[in-house]
């Protein structure tokens, strides 16, 4: 399982989430992890569904075929159910036969812990500014301070990084992602940032 994290909402974390999973060899599932805000089916433009997992696979029910991409499931985020049965939902996610790539909340608090202690991986985004840049270098020593080690940074809506954000969040630029108008991800350049990152991601295979 591969976290897409960073400290502030909007920062791209879901634009993210689903740009890798179309990136990425599928199949992929795109998992929402944010209960507070789920809004990666509304971008991923599928229904929301919040059937519990059954038994030690993903309950099929629950998921979402991506409307224009046949790789790419989508695993709307929970309702109604607490902390461990959330962190087991998610647990039960990362087993999945599908590579998941799970779009995590914003911040610091236990909602945003949950997902980074579950992945194998997480990478940080971030837009290339210093409140958004801090919060997200905080949440990639969270992710180190729970064992999962950080693959790298993207930096939405722009097209540069300065080496420094590298020596901030301590792991290296994946890439930038250029600012577009909405739907960002059917635009060629988002498309092609996307790809550029998933060949650069270790142990993309």
């Amino acid at each position: 399982m591969l976290a897409i994290a960073g400290g502030k909402g909007g920062s791209g974390k879901t634009t993210t989430t689903l740009g890798l999973a179309s990136a990425l060899d599928g199949p992929v599932l795109a998992v929402d992890a944010d209960r507070d805000m789920p809004n990666l089916h509304a971008m991923a433009g599928v229904e929301r569904r919040v059937d519990a997992v059954s038994g030690k696979s993903v309950c099929e029910p629950s998921v979402r075929s991506h409307p224009t991409d046949s790789t790419v499931s989508v695993l709307p985020a929970p309702a109604g159910i607490d902390d461990d049965a959330f962190e087991r939902w998610l647990r039960t996610a990362a087993d999945d036969e599908r590579r998941a790539v799970v779009d995590c909340p914003a911040g610091a608090g236990p909602d945003a812990a949950v997902p980074l202690r579950v992945a194998d991986a997480v990478v940080v985004v971030s837009p290339l500014c210093a409140p958004a840049l801090r919060d997200a270098a905080k949440t990639a020593a969270m992710a180190r301070a729970l064992g999962t080690p950080v693959a790298g940074c993207v930096v939405s809506r722009s097209r540069m990084a300065p080496e420094a954000v590298s020596d901030l969040v301590g792991a290296p630029v994946l890439g930038t992602v250029p600012e577009e108008s909405s739907p960002v991800l059917t635009r060629p350049t988002v498309r092609a940032a996307y790809r550029r990152i998933a060949d650069r991601i270790p142990g993309k295979k």
